[in-house]
């Protein structure tokens, strides 16, 4: 199992080349990237979003890249040809106004003028900066779900441990389920012996009314469900991708706790059925976090 909050950090120092990748998970119900990265990576967002999901499949994945590359590479300049005739046309015309003044003007003296000689850089990463980043990465995302699986374990121990309070519960409901009608058939006949003041009481016709209550209070299909859902809850617990399966039968112990407190007419099992209700509340809360 795995919990869907998680952080991992994966770095690259090499050949001046320092490269840092962060990952940080919190839950989702699907999957989304968002990617913080220098200009250079701008073109590889599909590449790195690509990468994150074959290690993820649900949550919100925030991936910060930071890079620092120091290597000594040789430089292109370019001459901006407009520019640099714009400068000499000018100086022409400065010299015809004044031809006593000192013409001190050079190509020396061009190549210093403003925006006459741009360095160029790259704007995409070659193929030493592409291979730092998927070093980073993928340490990155090996660290997230190591992270990822020590909290996957510690909320699949909490959910087993409040799985085992409700099949505790159901055991306590299953075994007062036979006394609600036994108790609704003495409460009965006393009430009819009060009512008729010492008429004998019909005994056919109160048998008749508790196998109807009986029938209609009857919570056996209830509780055999949930036996099964407890099983299979154990069961999913072992697999590691559990989030939607769980998800889905915690709606179901719902459905069935719900029957149970509506169907019961009894007190002690109205009771259970509400403290089921909050454990299995609080099991759902956790589900919401795992993968």
């Amino acid at each position: 199992m795995l919990s869907m909050t998680g952080y991992g950090r994966g770095e690259y120092k090499e050949g001046g080349i320092e490269l840092t990748v962060e990952v940080k998970t919190v839950n989702n119900r699907y999957l989304d990237v968002s990617v913080k990265s220098p200009r250079i990576f701008i073109a590889c967002e599909d590449v790195i979003r690509s990468a994150v999901r074959e290690k993820l499949t649900r949550g919100h994945a925030d991936v910060f890249i930071s890079l620092s590359d120091k290597r000594e590479k040789p430089r292109t300049l370019h001459l901006d040809e407009g520019t640099a005739k714009a400068y000499a046309d000018a100086a022409r015309r400065v010299h015809s106004l004044f031809p006593d003044a000192e013409n001190d003007f050079s190509v020396s003296a061009i190549l210093r003028y403003p925006d006459v000689i741009k360095a160029e850089e790259s704007n995409a990463a070659d193929d030493e900066c592409m291979n730092a980043l998927s070093v980073a990465l993928n340490s990155a995302l090996d660290k997230l779900n190591a992270m990822r699986e020590i909290e996957g374990g510690k909320l699949a121990a909490d959910m087993l441990s409040r799985m085992k309070t409700i099949e505790e519960q159901v055991n306590f409901i299953e075994k007062r389920a036979p006394q609600v009608a036994e108790n609704y058939r003495v409460k009965l006949e006393a009430k009819m012996k009060k009512l008729l003041e010492g008429v004998e009481v019909d005994e056919g016709r109160l048998l008749t009314e508790v196998a109807l209550f009986s029938d209609k209070s009857n919570i056996d299909e209830e509780l055999t469900r949930l036996h099964s859902h407890i099983s299979q809850f154990r069961e999913i617990c072992k697999e590691k991708l559990v989030g939607r399966k769980l998800d889905f039968l915690v709606q179901e112990f719902n459905r069935e706790t719900n029957t149970i407190c509506s169907k019961s007419n009894d007190i002690e099992v109205t009771r259970l059925g509400l403290a089921m209700k909050n454990e299995i509340e609080k099991i759902r809360e956790q589900v919401q976090n795992v993968e």
